[in-house]
């Protein structure tokens, strides 16, 4: 057995011999040369900066062309600024200066729907007046009104996301509150597969070639920007339709919008709704199989015949015209409320 060993003894070590170096460090942070040289200038009173004319005068030209960029940058902000405010004022002007165009354009597209009117009112025969308004019906170029039923769609609370915290979680919560052009264009061919004859968006009338599609964070609709709340009014047997509707898939598909998102919607059956008509119709020809297409003259061209216009089909992520095509029921099943990310 042997004995403890006590300090003194030539086999005695210290427990942190292993650790020299580290404990060096710790007791003697600063390395003898710097300690020294710092001592030799602390006698001879030189602090180590250069006060001579030449640091003095360097310092000067330094903080004198600092100043300068900041006058620069300055003065460049300030010129700028009047020549962004009146580019602005530009723009507005030329916005105010268009709308006034489209209001005088379509003044005159009225008057001249009047002047046809009027002309068809005295040439034709009962049968073909009947004819031609079921026809100016069905194109969406007249008028119309009748019952129907109301949906005011909206964004959900929020969806904004105007609190300014940046989380883009957040962010992501609030584009899935809002209301996208694919819902939109559900909710028409939803309207369309009730029943409905005639649909309005926001006052737009919609016809067989209208097209739903997204720009941004905007939703246009023959190309013209509709802003939520979106009011869509739709002209037939309102509640024949309404139960249609509820029960089909694309009532289905908004009421997942409402539950899982937040997205407002509310429908009601009216005895009286409007319709204007649709602006800008474009006129398409038909023509018999394997015939040359007509000009506008009505007359056939020569040459090799062309493919006829297609009918116009359900809007959806290919950017195909929306409106008043009804949808199949394996294209209003393909698209679920899942397809945000995430939910609200």
């Amino acid at each position: 057995m042997s004995s403890r060993e006590t300090p003194g003894t030539s086999r005695y070590r210290r427990p942190d011999a292993s650790m020299s170096l580290l404990v060096d460090m710790m007791t003697n942070s600063l390395d003898a040369g710097y300690a020294e040289a710092t001592a030799r200038r602390a006698v001879r009173g030189d602090t180590g900066m250069n006060k001579g004319p030449a640091a003095r005068v360097l310092a000067v030209v330094g903080v004198a062309l600092i100043a300068m960029i900041l006058l620069v940058a300055a003065m460049k902000v300030h010129a700028a600024a009047p020549q962004a405010e009146r580019e602005r004022h530009q723009l507005v002007d030329r916005i105010h200066t268009d709308e006034a165009e489209v209001d005088a354009l379509q003044s005159t597209v009225e008057r001249l729907r009047d002047e046809v009117d009027a002309i068809q009112e005295v040439s034709l025969p009962k049968g073909a007046k009947d004819r031609v308004e079921l026809l100016a019906l069905l194109t969406g170029s007249e008028p119309v009104e009748g019952p129907g039923l109301k949906v005011i769609a909206d964004d959900a609370k929020g969806s904004d996301n105007t609190n300014g915290s940046g989380d883009p979680r957040q962010a992501e919560a609030a584009a899935n509150g809002r209301i996208m052009d694919r819902d939109l264009q559900r909710l028409v061919n939803g309207l369309w597969k009730a029943g409905a004859e005639a649909i309005s968006i926001n006052n737009q009338r919609l016809t067989a070639l209208s097209a739903i599609r997204a720009a941004g964070a905007s939703i246009l609709v023959d190309n013209r920007p509709l802003a939520p709340p979106y009011t869509v009014l739709a002209i037939g047997d309102a509640k024949p339709m309404q139960v249609e509707f509820m029960v089909g898939a694309d009532g289905r598909y908004w009421r997942g919008l409402e539950e899982n998102y937040g997205i407002r919607v509310n429908l009601s059956a009216q005895k009286k709704l409007k319709l204007p008509a649709a602006l800008g119709t474009s006129l398409r020809y038909a023509q018999v199989p394997g015939s040359a297409p007509p000009t506008a003259s009505g007359k056939p061209t020569t040459g090799s015949p062309t493919p006829g216009t297609p009918p116009a089909t359900p809007s959806g992520r290919s950017g195909q015209p929306s409106g008043s095509a009804q949808p199949t029921a394996a294209s209003t099943a393909s698209q679920k409320p899942t397809e945000r990310k995430g939910k609200q």
